[in-house]
């Protein structure tokens, strides 16, 4: 069985971030980041995942909103690979394809110990939420490094950001949650080792 939980806090110049995360909660969250935006689409993930996540950041948001939102990616990285432990009996693969209106976007997940992010993202509009869309590629990108994932997020087709990014968050959270549910009392690999 995997210990299900962690926690992770991470202080540099820019940012300060603290995470609490329990892999097989009630998809409760407890979200401040100082960007709406951000706080919106982490309690999506949860809930989707049925993760229970508290997390809290204070960035150099003067500036723009990367800082913070990469270190929150970063945090809850941290926390995802250590709460699944070695991995014994996970599922390990999950994936999911989620409608938001006129959009879809799917995430697809294997939390191999390798991390690799694949993010298809030409429909997305240049601004979304005020930032450059581009801040969204570092959540995924440095959520997939710190949990030592492989991630794959296509924006199959839309128009409206915001409908975007929540379709890809909620798609995400459910192949999450499919990927750490409990199959057996193995190690998910032919190798015997993750």
């Amino acid at each position: 069985m995997v210990p299900g939980k962690s926690e992770y806090s991470r202080e540099t110049r820019e940012t300060r971030v603290s995470a609490s995360l329990n892999l097989y909660g009630a998809g409760e969250a407890r979200i401040d980041t100082g960007l709406g935006c951000l706080d919106h689409m982490l309690h999506l993930l949860a809930f989707w995942a049925g993760f229970d996540l508290e997390l809290s950041a204070r960035g150099d948001l003067h500036v723009d909103a990367h800082h913070a939102v990469e270190d929150c990616g970063l945090c809850l990285g941290r926390t995802l690979r250590e709460a699944a432990g070695d991995k014994q009996g996970l599922a390990r693969i999950g994936w999911a394809k989620v409608p938001m209106d006129e959009a879809l976007a799917e995430a697809v997940v294997d939390l191999s110990g390798r991390p690799y992010l694949v993010y298809k993202e030409s429909v997305l509009p240049a601004v979304i939420f005020g930032q450059e869309k581009d801040i969204w590629r570092e959540l995924f990108k440095s959520l997939s490094d710190q949990a030592g994932m492989n991630l794959h997020i296509g924006f199959v087709y839309g128009e409206n950001g915001h409908h975007l990014i929540e379709a890809a968050c909620k798609a995400l959270g459910l192949a999450l949650g499919e990927a750490v549910l409990q199959k057996g009392n193995y190690i998910p690999s032919t190798k015997g080792a993750l």
